[in-house]
């Protein structure tokens, strides 16, 4: 999926990833009680901040798995799609495996 997007400074779109609609037990969440999720993959990312005049790069990619805070971010829809636009600052960090 490629975006027309690209977030400037330090700000990366992140796609939520969609969550369990069952639970271990087998009984179904209805959409009404399910939370949003808190995990999303990073489909692009801005250049970095800058600081004493140089760009500092970024600690995220594109493709990263991570983790972000409830209430990050500002949801937009890109391409019919939703998606969070964050600063780094507000991942809390990147799951690995």
């Amino acid at each position: 999926m490629a975006i027309k997007m690209r977030p400037l400074g330090d700000r990366v779109v992140v796609k939520r990833l969609d969550e369990e609609e069952t639970t271990a037990g087998g009984i179904i969440i209805p959409d009404s009680a399910k939370e949003k999720p808190q995990e999303g993959k990073v489909v692009a990312v801005g250049p970095g901040r800058t600081e004493d005049g140089k760009t500092v790069k970024m600690d995220v990619k594109k493709g990263d798995k991570i983790l972000f805070g409830k209430y990050s971010g500002t949801e937009v829809t890109i391409d019919g799609e939703e998606h969070i636009i964050m600063r780094e600052d507000d991942i809390l960090g990147v799951i690995e495996g």
